[in-house]
């Protein structure tokens, strides 16, 4: 994933008042580092108040809805750590925040390899505890 994430793809130690402004933020990340236009930002909320991106374990994978691909100018991940969490709804509490673009297809194959990887409480603890951008790249390596 080295190509399409690197340190500047990575915030830790963030807080935010809700889960709208932490996909925007997520999505701002991708748009700074010129991955995607900024209506791909609005389509990744959008995704998330027609299906919640929140997909277990502490860990939301913010991406745009159907349509939105025109909006995607490279494949990028961001990811941000939120120690004390950001709420979710229903209980759900995200501490791991991974936006996604993909040109493509190359979105699916992204976002099966970090489900895969988040699906290990170990992964996500150690994500949830890095301390730093290259802990956080190592821990991620295989993706």
């Amino acid at each position: 994933m080295s190509k399409v994430f690197d340190e500047d793809s990575i915030l830790l130690n963030e807080s935010f008042n809700d889960k709208t402004a932490a996909i925007r933020k997520a999505g701002k990340m991708l748009y700074d580092r010129g991955c995607v236009e900024t209506e791909y930002i609005d389509a990744m909320i959008e995704r998330d108040e027609k299906v919640s991106v929140y997909i277990g374990n502490g860990v939301a994978i913010p991406h745009g809805v159907a349509g939105s691909e025109q909006y995607i100018k490279a494949s990028g991940v961001s990811l941000i750590q939120v120690p004390d969490g950001v709420d979710f709804g229903e209980d759900r509490k995200a501490y791991i925040i991974i936006g996604i673009a993909g040109v493509n297809d190359e979105h699916l194959d992204i976002l099966a390899k970090l489900a895969v990887t988040c699906s290990d409480m170990e992964n996500v603890e150690k994500l949830r505890t890095a301390r730093s951008k290259q802990e956080v790249i190592s821990i991620l390596s295989d993706v």
